[in-house]
């Protein structure tokens, strides 16, 4: 190995079986796997990197993974802890800037209400939202969503509780807006 370059093979040889279970894995579950990290992150090109890392890491230890018997709900909790890291890198890192940078707009006309609703979903601290994406869009219990978490039942219960208010004040704060124009 040359000095200086990382070397990225970690753990044993993927076993070509193991490289087909992991490309079905793949080809089923990317598109819910993009959907979650868009609610997470707030942002597609983002989403996107999230999910590669989430496939990249789970793709090195696939042979166990795969056997465990929930490759799905192991690869979901991957992609939260690595979008958790990621506000955590983030946080000490941003800065404030005068001005915002121009965003692209979306490819399709969305439905308002539903981009208004992802607008107040991004507006929440990251743990809020991760508690009420993974509860209400992926449906999870609460116990199964403080484990991916990393947190106990209670806070996500908090978080959830917290979120649904806040959504609620910040939408209804703008059906009152529209209602005195």
């Amino acid at each position: 190995m040359r000095v200086g370059v990382r070397n990225l093979r970690r753990g044993p040889p993927v076993r070509t079986e193991d490289s087909q279970s992991f490309t079905e894995f793949v080809s089923a579950e990317q598109a819910g796997l993009l959907r979650l990290a868009i609610l997470l992150a707030g942002d597609r090109g983002h989403a996107e990197d999230l999910v590669q890392i989430a496939l990249m890491k789970s793709y090195r230890h696939w042979a166990r993974i795969s056997r465990s018997g929930t490759p799905s709900a192991y690869v979901r909790r991957v992609l939260v802890t690595s979008h958790t890291s990621w506000r955590r890198r983030l946080s000490t890192t941003e800065q404030v800037m005068e001005t915002l940078p121009e965003r692209a707009g979306p490819l399709g006309i969305p439905d308002a209400e539903d981009e208004e609703l992802r607008r107040a979903l991004r507006a929440l601290p990251p743990r809020m939202r991760t508690a009420l994406v993974l509860r209400f869009y992926e449906d999870l219990s609460e116990q199964r969503t403080a484990d991916l978490m990393g947190c106990s039942a209670s806070t996500v219960n908090t978080q959830t509780t917290r979120g649904l208010t806040r959504l609620r004040d910040a939408l209804s704060a703008r059906d009152r807006v529209r209602e005195e124009q």
